[in-house]
């Protein structure tokens, strides 16, 4: 068995997800990170093009360890976790 078949088995899964501005997603997965995905290169493609509307977009939801929205598009696991960027951490509060 090839590394990259290894990779691909202990890739992480989507166990949350949320809709954000701009057609982005936050998302935390089974290995703990918590990740943004930008959407908007996706959405002249197809079936994509509908998640331009607000309550298809807001309608995602996790579902088989990766994301779905209510027309039925899906992203695999690996795109999102692969192409999205670590969720920059909240200021600690009373830091000075």
């Amino acid at each position: 068995m090839g590394t990259g078949e290894a990779a691909k088995r202990m890739m992480p899964k989507v166990v949350e997800v949320r809709a954000l501005e701009n057609h982005k997603l936050a998302l935390r997965f089974s290995d703990g990170q918590t990740r943004v995905f930008d959407v908007e290169p996706y959405l002249g493609c197809g079936a994509f093009a509908e998640l331009k509307k607000p309550e298809v977009f807001n309608s995602v939801k996790v579902s088989f360890d990766t994301v779905e929205w209510s027309n039925g598009v899906d992203l695999c696991p690996e795109v999102l976790y692969e192409h999205s960027k670590p969720m920059p951490e909240p200021a600690a509060k009373g830091r000075t």
